[in-house]
């Protein structure tokens, strides 16, 4: 479990065929890694497989591979590392489990003095779990959502976060790992769900079942 404030950035160093999925070097300055801990790379959590004098090795499955923009990232592509959660760790961001969603695309941006705007394209069957004011995970970074438009949703980076991810590269059409909001994909799931024969289990229904509408 990860909070979506990344610790540092790392570079991709080399990506090496291993069976159907891959194994990633990952140049960093990141301190005081151990074998088999979990570490969240743009938002995938993986396990370190093997300690180098530059950083770390970590292996992907075909899954990661082609649900994340991990499998095609050029060499030498900037990074977010954080280390998963420690018990007393200030939760300073949102809960993020390091299970990505899917690839979202970067369709507009907007700099509004020092911060950005940045509009994004995401899958219409992730929307139901992304709200205005919610949080959303781009690329390991929690960020909270400021606008919903029909497969698009808008977030504002401000100067710290620019300068301490690799979100100040961001240009047009550039992809993202996104994860969307765990509390929100359980309400939604548990909403949806019921036993009970002929009812309807759209989403709008559920919540007029709860009364919610």
């Amino acid at each position: 479990m990860f909070t979506g404030l990344v610790e540092t950035t790392g570079k991709l160093g080399a990506r090496a065929r291993r069976g159907p999925g891959y194994r990633l070097a990952i140049e960093t300055e990141l301190s005081g890694l151990c074998l088999g801990e979990s570490v969240s790379v743009s938002g995938a959590c993986l396990t370190v497989a093997k300690l180098t004098g530059t950083g770390f090795e970590a292996d992907i499955s075909s899954e990661t591979a082609e649900r994340t923009t991990l499998g095609a990232l050029g060499l030498g592509a900037v990074l977010n590392l954080e280390r998963s959660l420690k018990v007393g760790d200030p939760l300073g961001g949102h809960l993020v489990t390091g299970h990505v969603d899917a690839v979202a695309t970067v369709v507009e941006l907007e700099k509004l003095g020092d911060d950005l705007r940045v509009r994004v394209s995401a899958p219409r069957e992730l929307l139901r779990y992304v709200a205005e004011k919610g949080s959303v995970a781009l690329d390991g970074v929690s960020l909270t959502v400021n606008a919903v438009s029909g497969a698009n949703f808008e977030v504002m980076l401000i100067p710290h976060t620019l300068a301490v991810t690799n979100l100040k590269g961001l240009a047009q059409k550039a992809s993202l790992n996104l994860e969307v909001d765990l509390l929100a994909r359980y309400v939604v799931r548990w909403l949806e769900s019921s036993d009970a024969p002929g009812k309807s289990s759209s989403f709008e229904q559920a919540l007029r079942r709860s009364g919610i509408l």
